[in-house]
C-alpha cells in the first residue's frame, strides 16, 4: 500500500465536501478524482484539488488508480456506484442510507462478501463518545426498553442543501424515517443488538402548500428486538414549533439519554442522584466525520476491518429496519418480519 493513498469520491454535494472538509488535514491521503452525474459540478469541486472529473463511476475507475472511493448518493441514486466499486476492486465508503432498495442492497452486500472487499458505511454516531460510554455500559445491564426519533418541520423554501427536491418525495428519499431516522435506528441497534420484527402507523394530510411533497408527515414505529427488548420511534417533519434528536435506553440499573445531532448523553444510575454527562464528540475532540474517515482509510491501509464500525453488511440491516417500517405502514401497522 502506497505511503499517500488515492482517493475518490462519487458525488459531489454536500456530503463530498463535509468528507474532503474532515480529511482536510490528513497528511497521508490525496484527492484525485471526483465524479457527478452533473460533469460541471464534480469539476467545481476537482479544480479545487487539482483532481480529475467524471461523470460515469466506471470511467472514473478504469482512468484513475484509486486505493478507496466515498459513495456519498441520495437513496434513489445508488447501485451503479457500488457495482462499479466491486468491478475495479476499490474499497468503499458509502454514506447513509445506502440504499431505498433492500434487495439491491443485499445483493451488493454478498458481492462485497464474495469479492472480500473492505466497505465503511457513515453511520458516524457510533464512534462517539457516549456511545463508547453507553456500549461498555449496557453490555453487562441489557436495555429492556427504548425510545428515540427526529422530530422538525418541513423544508417549505429554498434549498440550502441541495437535496429538498429529491428529500421531500419519498419515492426518492424513502421517506424521513429512511433517510434521516436511520441514524436513531443504526445507533439503537448498535446498543441493543439485531431486530427480529416491526409495526407502524403514518399521519398523512398536515402538512400542505408545498410542492411534489409526498412524504410521511409523521411515523409511529414499534419495534421487537431480538433480545426481548422493545423500543418506540417516531418521525415527524410535522413540528415546527418544537423539535429534535433523541434516543433513550432504559435498563434494569441504568438509563442513558441522549440528545441533539451530537448525541450528548445523561447517564442515570439507580441509587446515585445525579446524573453523569458524557459528551458526543468524538475521543480527543477530533472531527466526527474525519474520525470514522480515518477508520475506513486505516482498514484500507492494513487490510484489516476491525476499525470499522459499520460494514455495508451490517448497515444493509439498518436499512431493512427503517423500510420495513415504511412497509408495515402502508400496510395500515401490518408487523413486517426482518430477513436480514
Amino acid at each position: 500500500m502506497p505511503k499517500t493513498l488515492r482517493l475518490g469520491f462519487i458525488g459531489a454535494g454536500g456530503m463530498t465536501k463535509a468528507h474532503t472538509d474532515a480529511m482536510a488535514g490528513f497528511t497521508d491521503v490525496t484527492f484525485a478524482a471526483f465524479c457527478d452525474v452533473k460533469k460541471a459540478r464534480a469539476k467545481a469541486m476537482a479544480d479545487s484539488f487539482g483532481a480529475e472529473a467524471f461523470s460515469d463511476p466506471a470511467k472514473m475507475f478504469a482512468a484513475i488508480d484509486l486505493d478507496a472511493v466515498w459513495i456519498n448518493l441520495p437513496p434513489f441514486a445508488h447501485g451503479e456506484a457500488e457495482f462499479a466499486a466491486l468491478a475495479a476492486q476499490v474499497p468503499f465508503f458509502v454514506e447513509k442510507p445506502i440504499n431505498k432498495d433492500v434487495k439491491q442492497a443485499a445483493k451488493i452486500a454478498a458481492a462485497v462478501e464474495k469479492a472480500d472487499l473492505i466497505t465503511c458505511a457513515g453511520y458516524m454516531n457510533r464512534y462517539r463518545k457516549s456511545a463508547d460510554a453507553a456500549k461498555k455500559l449496557l453490555a453487562a445491564d441489557p436495555v429492556a426498553y427504548a425510545s428515540g426519533g427526529w422530530l422538525g418541520g418541513p423544508p417549505r423554501s429554498g434549498d440550502p442543501q441541495g437535496i429538498w427536491s429529491w428529500w421531500i418525495q419519498k419515492d426518492k428519499s424513502g421517506g424521513q424515517f429512511v433517510e434521516q431516522v436511520t441514524h436513531t435506528i443504526d445507533l439503537a441497534r448498535y446498543l441493543m443488538g439485531d431486530a427480529e420484527s416491526v409495526s407502524a402507523f403514518a399521519a398523512t394530510g398536515f402538512v400542505t402548500g408545498i410542492k411534489k411533497y409526498t412524504m410521511d408527515d409523521a411515523l409511529a414505529v414499534s419495534v421487537k428486538f431480538k433480545s426481548g427488548a422493545v423500543a418506540n420511534f417516531c418521525a415527524s417533519v410535522a413540528c415546527e414549533a418544537r423539535g429534535g434528536v433523541f434516543l433513550d435506553l432504559y435498563a434494569s440499573q441504568h438509563a442513558v439519554c441522549m440528545t441533539g445531532w451530537g448525541h450528548d448523553a445523561l447517564i442515570y444510575e439507580a441509587g446515585k442522584k445525579k446524573p453523569k454527562a458524557v459528551s458526543g464528540e468524538a475521543p480527543g475532540g477530533a472531527h466526527i466525520f474525519g474520525v470514522e474517515d480515518r477508520a475506513f482509510l486505516k482498514a484500507v491501509r492494513s487490510g484489516n476491518p476491525a476499525a470499522i464500525r459499520t460494514t455495508y453488511a451490517d448497515a444493509v440491516k439498518t436499512l431493512e429496519l427503517t423500510v420495513a417500517a415504511t412497509v408495515s405502514a402502508e400496510k395500515g401497522g401490518k408487523p413486517v418480519t426482518l430477513k436480514y
